[in-house]
């Protein structure tokens, strides 16, 4: 029986993307944003926030939020959190891992091998004695009615959350896309892949008909307020 499982976001701060890129050649400014799932078997954060360094602080001019007052905010303590999901590992989705040793951090096997090569992340957000990794090989239901999906684009091991509920299911895409707008567009170019449209059609990622598969009523990201629904 699929019960209730409450999505909560959880507002981490903002960054300044330069306009080298946006692909608009102005800076934007986007958000930094997780999410709670409220679990019987223990709240579940997807994704921690953003890492600091001094390099990362002048390209991207971030303000964050610290962890516990952001979490706070979606009704939940630092205590509370028992699981933990990035969607991947750069710095502004895992900044927050190192105050959560302990709890096991759900990630695909390739991005932890990809996040410990040079120039990927900040090394202490991975590697920090006491994180523990739970390594996946692909789709996994990591608890009753959450499953993990690889959404692989925005990084080879990037993967999504798909939360089962009464009332319809709610995906956490992370990064998979930038914006709402832009996984709407993903579905009508599958639709029109499906409809044998005319040649020249947008390129559709390999697990979009996936994610169509769960019915979604709602989809979020991680750095977009927006939410896209059917």
């Amino acid at each position: 029986m699929v019960v209730e499982l409450p999505v909560r976001r959880v507002d981490f701060g903002y960054f300044i993307r330069p306009a080298e890129e946006t692909g608009t050649g102005q800076p934007r400014a986007e958000p930094c944003l997780g999410y709670v799932i409220l679990h019987p078997h223990g709240v579940v954060l997807v994704d921690t926030g953003m890492g600091s360094h001094p390099d990362v602080d002048a390209h991207y001019r971030p303000r964050r939020r610290p962890m516990a007052e952001a979490l706070a905010t979606a009704g939940v303590s630092v205590a509370e959190v028992r699981h933990v999901v990035n969607c991947h590992l750069h710095f502004d989705h895992c900044g927050g891992n190192p105050e959560l040793v302990g709890r096991p951090i759900f990630t695909q096997r390739v991005e932890l091998e990809a996040a410990r090569s040079p120039d990927y992340t900040l090394p202490e957000l991975v590697d920090m004695r006491g994180l523990s990794y739970e390594l996946l090989d692909g789709e996994s239901e990591i608890l009753d009615d959450v499953f993990v999906v690889p959404t692989p684009g925005h990084t080879a091991g990037h993967q999504s959350v798909v939360v089962r509920r009464g009332d319809g299911t709610v995906i956490i895409a992370g990064q998979s896309h930038d914006t709402a707008t832009a996984f709407g567009s993903d579905l009508l170019a599958a639709r029109a892949v499906r409809d044998r449209h005319a040649d020249d059609l947008p390129p559709v990622p390999d697990w979009i008909e996936r994610l169509e598969a769960f019915d979604p009523r709602r989809v979020v990201f991680a750095h977009d307020g927006a939410v896209w629904e059917p």
